[in-house]
């Protein structure tokens, strides 16, 4: 097993994806990076021009700031009604940060890299896997390779298990990445790792209101940690699913765009279909796990990180089966 699995590793690193991918983490992560920072020196600009302040800013005026701009977004008439109940739970956050002496405007490195999760972990994270698993079963049809690697005397479980177990591999390496990339580049912009910050996660919300009874304090590194544990297991929902996809399809484009067409799809249920009670049980519903811990408003009903957490579950067991049975009974050979 672990030749079979060195050997799909082999291929996967000789395809080069993970070196392309690996070049988009990096670009990407240098441009958000050097984003935030002129957006942060932006909104110290403007602060200084409304006030009569000079030299360092406390964090504590920008919060104050920042809370007073939410509020008059709030008020203002133009605003969408479906729209208030998020900016609420927004003030909410932001006054119990400044309330408990919780910094949340001051970019760091460990800042920055939970952020990148945040905003990947839905959108950026799922097309990352997808391009390591896309192929990794029908595009030994599209190479027509698939004969002379079923001619081994190895049965076919063990073939299928190899491959799995390498992309397990390397969506693990993704991850890392992520984190590695994010937490050195962003240091390097903001001159400022902020690993033993504190950090508040536990935040909940319905109706507009935010529940503060579970919050708990932890470190920003504590924080990072888990919030990039939760991706590398969206990557490995993500990952189970594009492969399973690729062992009911024979072509490699067909393989990721389905998945592509999953994903935004998933998207547009949620804005135009939010109120139908079944859209929760769709993967693509659920992959914004993270949204939990940070009390993010979420319009539909009854869910929750340990519900979207075993939705996602169920849909990668049930792929992981599909994909076993399906390769060991179809005619492969054709």
């Amino acid at each position: 097993m672990l030749v079979l699995v060195k050997n799909e590793i082999n291929k996967i690193l000789y395809k080069r994806k993970l070196l392309l991918i690996s070049a988009i983490i990096l670009i990407l992560v240098s441009l958000f990076a050097y984003g935030q920072n002129y957006q942060y020196q932006n909104t110290l600009n403007k602060y200084l021009k409304t006030t009569t302040q000079s030299g360092d800013i406390p964090w504590q005026s920008l919060q104050k700031q920042q809370i007073q701009d939410l509020k008059n977004r709030l008020n203002r008439p133009d605003t969408p009604d479906e729209s208030k109940p998020s900016i609420n739970i927004q003030i909410q956050q932001n006054q119990y940060y400044l309330d408990n002496n919780i910094n949340p405007i001051t970019p760091s490195a460990a800042k920055f890299s939970v952020k990148l999760m945040e905003q990947s972990i839905s959108v950026l994270l799922p097309l990352l896997i997808i391009l390591l698993a896309g192929d990794s079963v029908c595009g030994e049809f599209s190479a027509k390779t698939i004969k002379v690697l079923l001619t081994r005397a190895v049965p076919r479980w063990k073939i299928l298990l190899s491959k799995y177990i390498a992309l397990l591999i390397m969506f693990s390496i993704v991850i890392l990445e992520m984190a590695l990339f994010s937490i050195l580049i962003s240091g390097l912009f903001f001159n400022n790792w902020g690993f033993n910050e504190p950090v508040a996660t536990g935040f909940s919300s319905a109706s507009g209101t935010l529940d503060v009874s579970n919050v708990i304090k932890v470190t920003e590194l504590q924080y990072l940690i888990l919030v990039y544990s939760l991706g590398w297991f969206v990557s490995i929902v993500i990952g189970t699913i594009s492969f399973m996809i690729s062992v009911l399809v024979r072509n490699t484009a067909t393989s990721i765009g389905i998945m592509m067409a999953t994903l935004v799809g998933g998207g547009f249920l949620r804005l135009f279909l939010n109120d139908w009670p079944s859209i929760k049980y769709f993967f693509a519903i659920n992959l914004n796990l993270p949204q939990y811990l940070t009390g993010s408003y979420t319009p539909i009903s009854g869910m929750s990180l340990i519900f979207s957490t075993l939705v996602l579950l169920a849909w990668a067991i049930g792929a992981f089966i599909v994909s076993f049975v399906v390769f060991l009974k179809q005619d492969v050979l054709v």
